[in-house]
């Protein structure tokens, strides 16, 4: 493919050629686009952040539209990650100047690719980088920590069901001696939940968690806590309660989707498998609302839910009867019954769901 330099050096060009490579899973032509735009002009932590991190939050855009298939997203986002790894291996280092940080991801985060993208953009600002990949246990770190005696934990999480274990490794990092950055979907647009659970800063994004750490070295931690003291509504022992009989919940909730629904004992085993597993993610997001006490992030993810399952043209009628299960398994639980009253009225309001002479059956 011929192109001009003028056009190279658009990282929407770019990222849009890129895109068409990766889209139909042409790793070759994804390397060529990548390269030539570094060697053409564009800086390589634009390559990185602007290029492939552009092409990479499209790719779960496009996922969550339902015009990728789960593999396309899966292979996707491998191809993206070894482009990484290719323009890594082209790209000329500076000799570590600015300090040592570890990046890591959230015990339970699978989610790799935007901590990889920023320690290669703290690699190129100079730092030493400890890369530790996807789904880090807490213990793990510490004794890394122990042991490399970092300026800075990197903490990347989109997963918000993960916000207790994000809670419980910052607190851990931060009794190590060590400040913590946290970034990622899960802390919130805002970074709310970062503020929330006692992490020293939050970046919206790779370049802004760079800048922030360029800038100056983080604050060393100053005493010790635990969790409780920054969410004293963990006393009320709700979430605690929630996470311990989540499966009793799914059990519960599925059984009454069976009796509301009779079609559903026709489903195939993959059919009831999904219904089951979706059941689950709303216990799991119940929980993680009642831990940060915020019933936006549970009332956000039904509507996340919702647009997911219209994608795909499955309908979300299971959502009512099932809200109403848990209530009435919760009936003793204030805060639980609160959020889940919001969540009912919403999608019966909002969520564009039918009464029910209309049902046509829970999600498949």
């Amino acid at each position: 493919m011929t192109t001009t330099t003028r056009e190279t050096l658009d990282a929407r060009t770019c990222a849009q050629r890129l895109w068409e490579a990766v889209v139909v899973g042409d790793e070759h032509a994804a390397r060529d686009v990548v390269l030539t735009a570094s060697g053409e002009g564009l800086d390589t932590e634009s390559v990185l952040l602007d290029v492939i991190g552009a092409v990479q939050r499209r790719v779960g855009a496009e996922w969550a539209a339902n015009r990728l298939t789960v593999a396309q997203e899966h292979a996707a986002t491998a191809i993206n990650e070894r482009v990484i790894a290719t323009l890594a291996g082209t790209a000329t280092f500076p000799e570590p100047h600015r300090g040592r940080i570890t990046v890591a991801c959230v015990d339970g985060e699978w989610h790799a690719l935007p901590a990889r993208l920023l320690s290669e953009v703290l690699r190129l600002r100079g730092f030493r980088v400890d890369y530790l990949g996807a789904q880090v246990p807490a213990p793990h770190l510490i004794t890394h920590l122990h042991s490399t005696g970092p300026d800075a934990v990197a903490l990347s999480g989109s997963i918000a069901t993960r916000l207790p274990t994000a809670h419980a490794t910052i607190t851990a990092c931060q009794a190590a001696g060590v400040p913590v950055l946290a970034g990622g979907g899960a802390f919130g647009p805002d970074g709310r939940y970062a503020r929330l659970l006692g992490a020293d800063f939050w970046a919206p994004d790779a370049r802004s968690a760079a800048d922030r750490l360029t800038e100056a070295p983080l604050p060393r931690p100053r005493g010790t806590h635990q969790p409780i003291d920054d969410l004293p509504h963990l006393g009320d022992q709700e979430y605690t309660m929630v996470s311990r009989t989540s499966g009793q919940l799914v059990k519960a909730a599925y059984s009454a989707l069976e009796a509301r629904f009779p079609e559903l004992a026709s489903y195939s085993e993959s059919q009831r498998h999904h219904t089951a597993q979706d059941l689950a993610h709303i216990v799991d997001f119940l929980a993680a609302s009642l831990y940060i006490d915020d019933d936006a992030l549970f009332l956000g993810f039904l509507a996340w839910t919702t647009d997911i399952l219209g994608a795909r043209g499955v309908p979300a009628r299971f959502l009512p009867p099932a809200l109403d299960v848990l209530a009435a398994e919760l009936r003793d639980f204030p805060r639980a019954k609160r959020v889940l009253a919001r969540a009912h009225e919403l999608s019966t309001r909002t969520l564009g769901v039918e009464g029910p002479d209309h049902d046509h059956g829970p999600a498949a």
